[in-house]
């Protein structure tokens, strides 16, 4: 899980500095993690036959407990030189092959996308989608222009939407112009002026960049804080960008403490968890669900109650309700690839002959619970359909594998992320970043737990605090990024 939120705050660099060089070279990017050096990124901006097209890519390793892990992005977008986007791509390898999506936004302001992963078993042609563009939003070249028509004038403001490849989503922006600072780049002192960019998403809390630009508008170095790091993108020659790096440890710096130890954590009928703000820049949202009651107290703090509803025995499936939210989580999306073949089968055979969808829910939970045969922290992330092919992967694979699954035999089911109870991590008690799932039953959103499953803890449990639910798009690993690190868990009661 901590992968993820590395992939969500390099994403939102990206982004907060799209508006960065107008030059037609490469510029390269030295990509530090807590003041070491984790990778690099590169820039580029080409104007051919009235077309802008902006490349953003990055690569960085990373190390999860020891094993090394390489995580390789890239971003492309072609728009008019007056801003008016074209077409996008994204790509993305996290470890298993590479997940690539492009598309093309037409005159009737729909985007046609197209998904494709090395591991698929999809044809060649890969799954097509459709969407309306967010009205207002802007890719690389509008957020340039945007920039230049505001000027840099210190105390200036104003708002944008900048539309993300890789989210597939336009991120509500404010952008405020602040005054000039000396800025050490790498040994090399400038003054430049500082430009924050504080970016949010509905459901989401907000992620600020801190950009500094040069009297051309190029930004020499960006910082973004994630959980209780700080990320950092410093301009320099392509000697530098690339020069040897060691792998970051980023597992012990993402792990949260809890003030008491919680004995028999799948026992307890609720856990109630009071998260006190740490004082970190940037709101967070911790949302309510069937299985969790949040409640604001007066000194701030946020009052979390989780009370995992159990499955109602009887309701049936496929989900035939009128209901379109819970009807769009039957559906294929681009990490839940519910209409593989590969996943059909294999969902068809772990659910066997019940018509009960409690009974079914839990037999596509146990399934994946020993169908990941390799538990393994050197994938970043990966769709269902890879995880279907490889069998290995953390909780986030478990937890799109058991997603897709349930949507392919018709019950709608969602990623949840966000922290679990863990009673010996490296000899500590604490919460560390995960994923499970939720399937919507009986008229009720129900957790499961691969992961735990196959750990023999049992499942889903009052020991899981969730941030975000969704297609497991990395939009969710945005919330989480947004999350951790601004608050601690003060107080717990449990009740048996």
């Amino acid at each position: 899980m901590k992968t993820k939120i590395i992939l969500a705050a390099l994403i939102v660099l990206q982004s907060a500095t799209w508006a960065a060089a107008t030059s037609e070279d490469v510029e390269y990017y030295a990509v530090f993690i807590e003041g070491a050096k984790a990778g690099f990124a590169t820039h580029s901006r080409t104007i051919t036959n009235g077309q802008v097209t902006t490349t953003e890519a990055a690569e960085m390793t990373i190390s999860r407990m020891g094993i090394q892990l390489n995580i390789k992005t890239k971003e492309t977008c072609v728009e008019t030189v007056d801003g008016e986007p074209i077409s996008f791509s994204s790509e993305q390898n996290m470890g298993l092959g590479i997940a690539k999506t492009t598309g093309t936004i037409g005159r009737d302001g729909i985007v046609r996308i197209q998904n494709n992963d090395t591991n698929s078993q999809q044809t060649p042609s890969g799954q097509e989608n459709s969407f309306a563009w967010p009205k207002g939003a802007v890719m690389a070249e509008g957020l340039r222009l945007l920039e230049i028509k505001n000027g840099m004038r210190e105390g200036a403001s104003y708002s944008a939407k900048i539309f993300s490849p890789s989210l597939l989503n336009a991120v509500d922006s404010r952008v405020l112009v602040g005054g000039k600072q000396d800025v050490d780049l790498l040994g090399r002192v400038m003054k430049l002026t500082k430009v924050s960019t504080v970016m949010s998403m509905p459901g989401t809390g907000e992620m600020t960049t801190d950009s500094y630009v040069d009297e051309d508008l190029n930004a020499l170095k960006s910082t973004t804080p994630m959980a209780d790091m700080k990320m950092e993108m410093v301009a320099c020659t392509k000697e530098v960008a690339l020069a040897s790096y060691e792998p970051v440890e980023i597992v012990n710096k993402m792990f949260m403490a809890s003030p008491e130890p919680i004995e028999d954590v799948g026992s307890a009928k609720s856990i109630t968890y009071y998260l006190k703000p740490t004082g970190q820049a940037g709101s967070f949202i911790i949302p309510s669900s069937d299985n969790q009651r949040v409640q604001q107290q007066e000194d701030g703090t946020l009052k979390v109650t989780v009370s995992p509803v159990s499955a109602p025995a009887g309701a049936r499936f496929p989900y035939k309700g009128p209901d379109k939210a819970i009807l769009d989580a039957t559906m294929p999306s681009r990490f839940l690839q519910s209409n593989d073949a590969k996943i059909i089968e294999i969902a068809k055979r772990a659910v066997g002959d019940t018509k009960d969808a409690a009974e079914a829910a839990r037999r596509i939970e146990s399934f994946v619970a020993s169908y990941v045969k390799n538990i393994s922290l050197s994938v970043g992330y990966a769709s269902a359909t890879e995880v279907a092919a490889s069998r290995r992967g953390d909780c986030t694979e478990f937890s799109v594998l058991c997603a897709a699954m349930c949507r392919s035999v018709g019950i709608p089911a969602r990623v949840t992320m966000g922290v679990a109870y863990v009673d010996d991590f490296e000899g500590r008690d604490g919460f560390g970043g995960h994923a499970w799932v939720e399937a919507y039953i009986g008229g009720k959103w129900v957790g499961l737990d691969s992961t735990f499953k196959a750990s023999q803890r049992g499942g889903y449990d009052a020991g899981h605090i969730a941030f975000a639910m969704g297609d497991g798009e990395p939009a969710s690993f945005f919330n989480l990024a947004t999350t951790l690190g601004r608050f601690k868990i003060e107080k717990i009661t449990v009740e048996r």
